[in-house]
């Protein structure tokens, strides 16, 4: 037989004929693979429950079961086993019924050894591809995979309805929820739940860019466009094209960014900064704002049109404190997660400052939640988070409350912000990172609340 460098390979062969089984034993032991041969189907049967069969070399005629009611047999006790029908030409539209029953090939008596290795080599290189392509798609998957959206409320049970409804289509989906709630990560979960989902997600964050910037990173612009210019460079809208945009903080656009966006959703077509051909681009827009864009349109800020195209899907996020069945179960996902990001046992919780997280309002919604674990991570000690941990709900003579002691949302929240702004310095960069949020909302915060600088 040709020599051929394959991988070593466990072969069956059944076979009613002595000569025959020698035979191919002997050829494909010289071959270097591992052979067994039954003279029967009763006999391959206790083989298959015995050890694992890369290939099996099957005969069509024997007495008792034939090879075709033992191709069956095989595909239901080891459908990895590929099947290779050996036959006579009198038998060739047996064979044939044999691999629409999911034989891989056959073979026609008398045999070439020469054959036989090039079968056996292709049917080796075969396997290896497919393990390959299952293997890569279980890597792409994983990567791909996004954070999964934790919680057992009925409100979020709905919003995972939701993703699963709108996931597959390459409808353009708006999420609206104030900061904190996680709309980037329903934003990734549609995206994984579609045909474009082997493509990077593309994220712009649209309030955290002045307009000359965000304009360039959406449309791109020609070498010489502008001062600084030197390169022809690619926008978001190209980088796009047959996965998803995920346009984050769309309510903070300008309104000369409104115009030229919505032309590019309706046309599929970008011309760069500085040019003059369109591009085509194949793209799935999702949207996001913590804005009411209702309200902003009546106010002027936002077009109605773009509204419109924007809003064809809408998904709304609920805030925190309108679902505290969840914050036991994100409590600990976020404890799981840092302790292993930490290299360290994951705490336990005792019930007073289980207490505490499900009765704080949680003015920052999710992201402050996994704040203030991270921080109990920090400080506790003995392997159990209390309520003293937590840098939440803490009594202080100068914080605004009702005569109850209770915290209204709003002072709460204007109480946060005022006191991460003066550990700041008043650096409105350094804040916005610690309440992970843009500029934009820092200073709308400043300006909502009459906040200043003492």
């Amino acid at each position: 037989m040709i020599r051929t460098k394959t991988d070593r390979l466990n072969i069956l062969v059944v076979d009613d004929e002595t000569v025959v089984r020698e035979s191919l034993a002997s050829w494909f032991e010289e071959d270097g693979h591992q052979v067994v041969a039954a003279p029967d189907a009763q006999q391959a049967l206790v083989q298959l429950k015995k050890n694992q069969w890369d290939l099996a070399f099957v005969d069509i005629k024997m007495p008792g079961m034939d090879g075709l009611e033992l191709n069956r047999r095989i595909h239901e006790l080891s459908p990895d086993t590929t099947v290779i029908i050996m036959t006579a030409f009198a038998s060739v539209e047996t064979a044939v019924q044999a691999l629409r029953e999911g034989a891989h090939d056959y073979i026609t008596k008398p045999f070439d050894p020469e054959h036989l290795s090039r079968v056996v080599q292709n049917t080796a290189t075969q396997r290896n591809l497919e393990r390959e392509n299952r293997d890569l798609k279980q890597e792409l998957a994983r990567f791909s995979s996004p954070t999964p959206i934790l919680g057992e409320s009925p409100a979020i049970e709905r919003v995972r309805e939701l993703i699963r409804t709108v996931g597959p289509t390459d409808t353009t989906v708006l999420i609206t929820g104030e900061s904190g709630t996680g709309k980037e990560l329903v934003a990734r979960g549609i995206h994984a739940a579609s045909e474009r989902a082997f493509l990077p997600l593309v994220v712009v964050n649209c309030g955290a860019l002045p307009e000359g910037i965000l304009e360039s990173e959406l449309f791109g612009h020609e070498r010489g466009a502008f001062t600084g210019a030197q390169y022809r460079h690619k926008g978001k809208f190209e980088m796009a094209d047959g996965s998803t945009l995920f346009l984050d903080e769309i309510g903070e656009v300008s309104p000369k960014i409104q115009v030229e966006l919505l032309r590019v959703l309706e046309e599929k077509k970008v011309v760069r900064l500085g040019g003059t051909t369109p591009v085509t681009a194949n793209f799935r827009t999702v949207a996001a704002t913590n804005k009411n864009l209702r309200t902003e349109m009546e106010a002027g800020n936002f077009r109605e049109d773009l509204y419109y195209r924007l809003n064809v899907f809408h998904i709304e996020l609920p805030p925190l404190r309108a679902r505290p069945e969840d914050i036991p179960v994100l409590a600990e996902a976020f404890v799981s997660r840092i302790a292993a990001s930490m290299n360290r046992p994951a705490p336990d919780f005792d019930a007073s400052a289980m207490k505490r997280l499900r009765e704080y309002p949680w003015p920052g919604n999710v992201r402050e939640l996994a704040n203030a674990i991270e921080r109990a991570m920090v400080v506790q000690r003995g392997g159990v988070i209390t309520p003293k941990d937590l840098p939440i709900g803490e009594s202080r003579d100068d914080d605004p409350h009702t005569d109850s002691g209770a915290f209204s949302l709003a002072e709460m929240e204007k109480h946060h912000v005022e006191q991460v702004l003066s550990e700041c310095d008043w650096n409105i960069s350094q804040a916005a990172r610690v309440l992970q949020v843009d500029r934009t909302t820092v200073y709308n915060k400043i300006k909502l609340y009459d906040l200043k600088k003492e």
